[in-house]
């Protein structure tokens, strides 16, 4: 071994030497490489932020530090009865499946995150299909367990019920706290709605969902000051990876088990809340429940909103109310949010009507996202005109391994190594990218085509209605034909006539709606519209396939 001064003076001598070689990366390596792994946010919020409220679920309350402290021990409990097979959790937004969300990773084994408005038969699906060895999962769901399990062809996995069994679990346990090797091994699965066929295994690698993470912190400017309320499932894309963002920010976690907009207020007036996310249809629940009322101005509440497009009409009732809202869109292979619409200073000085035009757009990559695309049918990229469209492609950190078991679908989906969303946008000059519909849901009628989302844009800006879905429906002389379906605001009122006439004062007379239906739409457990509901009815026996 060198002395001191020896090798000062090799250093130094390597350093004036002009055919010297350099210094060992590798060495370097071995000395300051850590994998990337989102449950290391709570190492730390845990270091730095111990003595601190870091989770609210009700009455109870834990700090950093004793949510880590559970965390490390229901990995203790979970590795040996979990053996390397995955662990699936069935559980509302409370503290069980915020804690799974590190406490699965440090047992060195992926998280199955299930889909709590599933049927049976789906959930057994998801079981087998990814293999999980052990399901923990709320009390409530205890007859929708019993029948999946009873539907399995293999070995059922080792269940465990939150309350007394969990808990047990816990304090039974020792400590444990493993790391991946490969900061692109599998840290998570999460299945597709499966609304054309099977649900997909979308998997997730721990960098994807650390830098992810780091991304929804910067956007969302979270902060140790700020309260995160949960009205976005944490099973729906991970919660967009907030689970590891709230944490990355030692902010406060704020547990709401039921969409109920009384409570979302009470917990806004009383916790603090400062924080929340959900899609346009969640936006509507609260910004027009009985007890919305315009916050201080003092106060303001940052909402991130993804799932469809938000109409102006909502964007500026929001605004109102002293919510700063901010478009976001991704998809379960991007790991919740991988564009948002950028808010650009200079934008300040338009008025209410061009601001929420603009925060309709979904924008630009996030912060660790490639640049997305707008492709034509050739591969080339559409011109930034604002007009011509193409399929929107995805590429970067934050775009999922793969579908679990499923390399063909895999291949298919990124043929180039850009993730094609099957989302039909255009580029304008400014680089901001605008959704006008899913390639599914565009219309085309007597040979024009017909963006729905334009079409349920002019609906929703109707004083009356609350929430609009339009879909084609048979047409004998076109082919196919605009058809809306709306719910209107509680209290209002509005005919078919004055819904159609509306929109034929804001676009082109072909775009308008043949026919309007009133009542309550059908929706995903994330609030999104289900279409092919409406369209599997609207097209029974026509001949044509529904997807």
């Amino acid at each position: 071994m060198h002395s001191t001064d020896d090798a000062a003076h090799s250093t130094n001598a390597a350093a004036h030497s002009t055919d010297a070689a350099p210094p060992s990366v590798a060495a370097l390596d071995g000395l300051s490489y850590e994998p990337l792994s989102p449950t290391a946010y709570l190492d730390r919020a845990a270091a730095a932020h111990g003595d601190r409220i870091g989770v609210v679920d009700g009455e109870r309350r834990w700090t950093y530090a004793e949510l880590r402290e559970r965390c490390v021990r229901l990995a203790g409990g979970l590795a040996p009865l979990a053996d390397g097979r995955p662990v699936a959790v069935l559980a509302p937004n409370t503290h069980v499946l915020l804690e799974a969300h590190f406490g699965v990773p440090w047992a060195g084994v992926p998280l199955v995150a299930v889909n709590t408005r599933l049927a049976a038969a789906e959930v057994a699906y998801i079981l087998g299909h990814s293999k999980a060895a052990v399901l923990i999962h709320d009390p409530v769901y205890d007859v929708l367990v019993d029948d999946a399990l009873a539907r399995l062809d293999g070995p059922a996995p080792h269940r465990i019920r939150a309350g007394a069994e969990y808990e047990a679990l816990l304090s039974g346990a020792e400590p444990l706290h493993r790391t991946p090797a490969d900061e692109r091994s599998l840290l998570a699965v999460n299945y597709t709605s499966g609304t054309t066929g099977r649900p997909k295994g979308v998997m997730y690698h721990h960098r994807g969902a650390y830098l992810q993470s780091v991304a929804m912190v910067g956007h969302t400017g979270l902060s140790p000051s700020a309260v995160h309320l949960w009205t976005l499932p944490m099973f729906h894309c991970n919660g967009w990876c907030f689970p590891w963002a709230v944490t990355a920010a030692a902010a406060t976690h704020v547990c709401l088990p039921k969409l109920d907009p009384a409570e979302v207020w009470r917990l806004i007036r009383e916790e603090g809340v400062t924080h929340l996310n959900g899609a346009p249809t969640v936006l509507s629940m609260i910004a027009y429940a009985e007890e919305a009322a315009p916050l201080p101005e003092s106060r303001t509440i940052r909402i991130a909103t993804g799932g469809a497009p938000p109409s102006p009409a909502i964007l500026r009732r929001t605004a109102e109310l002293g919510f700063d809202v901010t478009h976001l869109y991704g998809l379960t292979e991007t790991y919740g949010p991988a564009m948002l619409c950028d808010w650009r200073p200079e934008w300040d000085s338009l008025d209410a009507a061009a601001q929420a035009r603009l925060k309709a757009r979904q924008g630009v990559g996030n912060m660790i996202s490639c640049t997305a695309r707008v492709i034509a049918d050739d591969g080339s990229d559409v011109p930034a005109d604002a007009t011509t469209t193409g399929q929107i492609a995805l590429r970067g950190n934050n775009v999922m391994l793969g579908y679990l078991h499923d390399p063909e679908a895999t291949a298919a989906a990124a043929p180039d190594g850009w993730f094609r969303t099957g989302d039909i946008g255009v580029v304008h000059p400014d680089g901001y990218v605008e959704l006008r519909d899913r390639s599914k849901d565009v219309i085309v009628s007597g040979g024009e085509n017909i963006a729905s989302v334009e079409v349920e844009q002019a609906i929703m800006d109707h004083p009356a209605v609350l929430e609009a879905a339009v879909i084609a429906v048979p047409d004998e002389r076109w082919g196919e034909v605009p058809a809306a379906y709306i719910t209107l605001r509680e209290g209002a009122t509005a005919t078919d006539t004055e819904i159609i006439e509306h929109v034929r004062e804001r676009l082109a007379r072909f775009k308008a709606p043949k026919t309007v239906t009133f009542g309550e739409l059908p929706k995903t457990s994330t609030g999104k519209i289900q279409k092919y509901v409406l369209r599997e009815k609207a097209w029974a026996g026509a001949g044509r396939r529904i997807n």
